[in-house]
């Protein structure tokens, strides 16, 4: 890509199309009377994933997107743990069978603050809830800072099967400037502890288009991470959107990187990743050639959801704790997004349902062609709309692609429409071709690069 192609759209506020429709175009209203419905008609053959929000940290990270709050006691955690175990026992019996799971994960926030032995009590609780068998994977996001051995061993007890560690950046300049300082030795700690204790695989987050952070910084980081080696790196482009999440104003918009320097960044430390053997995965993973992941991307098995890529083909996927969103046949649900609302409706009628989403029109055709230009860099737009009983000539004459096919975005080839390899950073673009929803109302995006 030019320059002028790269400057032309990568400051353009796009969904990551981690969802679609997207999270911001979620309604209030959903009820638990209609939630219940949703999971009663869910069959009981099929696996389910689930995902555990647990929205606490010991400090703020300033460029966080998250939902989460700072604490440094533990009884706000341990009352919040009550309303996710009430929770769970109210979905296992809106749901009617022990549906089997597939994939467990928890997020947060820093889910490990909870300790061992409410760890391993949610961890009871789920199995008495649903059905976990040995091809099940357990998967928890860490902080290096605050993991404390006994932990570790409690989340191996558990059957932990993958850590992503929050890394960010090796770069004091860039840590002071985001409000986390964490160093080389305690992310090696932590690896080597969970690797010792039977958590054999472990991921790396980092974030590029952070204050003060350069090309070199990014090849800095990337190659101490290297010396540790992760299975997998999910590499994110920092999302300033200070509007939204007021302590980004304590991030100098000065110091930020443009559009032309965060795709610099964002393509040396791909060139790095690939060069130590690691295979490029959709938008922002990096995966061992052996993995999982890099063989599902090789094989056309790819999926997106709100973890970003990953080999979960479930199609259900049910939310737990304040914020969680969950995705079902019929549609979206989301809890209420605060903590004390999430725990009151909890308390009130063992849902936190306050969102939703439901399927409507075009919406699953639609959804389907972005996860594949998300996964693939290629959709069969003759085969999706076959599948949806839709008209791909009338769904094209609807989308904006006449001037991404000028500017080398995308090609179409019949009713194949491609990203060419040049143009897979800003594959956003091409997917936010089909997005319907986009423009309308209020929501805030990162940028496309």
């Amino acid at each position: 890509m030019t320059p002028e192609i790269v400057a032309r759209y990568a400051d353009r506020p796009l969904p990551r199309y981690t969802s679609y429709p997207t999270a911001p175009h979620f309604t209030p209203g959903m009820t638990p009377a209609r939630y219940a419905h949703w999971l009663g008609e869910l069959p009981e053959d099929q696996p389910v994933s689930l995902y555990l929000h647990v929205p606490f940290c010991r400090s703020m990270c300033w460029y966080c997107g998250c939902h989460t709050t700072i604490t440094a006691r533990e009884a706000p955690i341990m009352r919040y743990l009550q309303s996710l175990h009430a929770e769970i026992d109210w979905v296992r019996r809106a749901a009617g069978n022990r549906l089997g799971a597939r994939h467990i994960h928890f997020g947060g926030g820093t889910p490990s603050l909870m300790g061992p032995e409410p760890f391993l009590a949610l961890m009871r609780d789920l199995s008495d809830a649903f059905r976990l068998d040995a091809e099940s994977e357990v998967a928890i996001e860490l902080d290096p800072r605050t993991l404390e051995p006994a932990m570790i061993a409690a989340l191996a007890e558990g059957g932990v099967t993958r850590a992503s560690l929050g890394v960010q950046s090796f770069d004091p300049a860039v840590q002071r400037a985001i409000n986390r300082i964490q160093s080389f030795e305690q992310t090696a700690a932590a690896t080597m502890g969970l690797r010792t204790a039977g958590v054999a695989r472990v991921n790396f987050d980092l974030i590029y288009g952070l204050p003060q952070q350069s090309v070199q910084s990014c090849l800095d980081t990337v190659a101490q991470a290297l010396t540790l080696l992760p299975d997998r790196f999910a590499v994110f482009g920092y999302a300033h959107v200070p509007g939204f999440k007021i302590h980004q104003r304590k991030i100098d918009e000065a110091s930020l990187p443009d559009g032309g320097e965060r795709h610099a960044q964002a393509e040396a430390i791909a060139e790095m990743l690939e060069a130590a053997g690691y295979v490029r995965i959709g938008l922002d993973h990096y995966a061992r050639a052996d993995d999982e992941l890099a063989r599902a991307f090789a094989e056309g098995r790819l999926h997106r959801n709100f973890q970003g890529y990953t080999t979960d083909a479930c199609e259900t996927l049910i939310g737990f704790g304040a914020s969680s969103i969950g995705r079902l046949p019929q549609g979206y649900v989301q809890n209420a997004v605060l903590i004390g609302e999430y725990q009151k409706r909890v308390a009130a009628e063992g849902s936190a349902a306050a969102k939703a989403c439901a399927y409507q029109g075009e919406d699953r055709l639609r959804a389907a062609i972005i996860e594949r230009l998300m996964c693939d860099y290629r959709a069969d737009l003759g085969q999706l709309c076959a599948r949806y009983g839709e008209d791909s000539a009338r769904l094209l004459d609807g989308t904006r692609l006449g001037q991404l096919m000028d500017d080398g975005l995308a090609r179409l080839r019949g009713e194949v429409i491609e990203v060419p390899e040049e143009a897979r950073p800003l594959v956003r673009v091409v997917a936010a071709a089909f997005d319907q929803y986009l423009g309308q109302g209020p929501a805030r995006h990162s940028r496309a690069i």
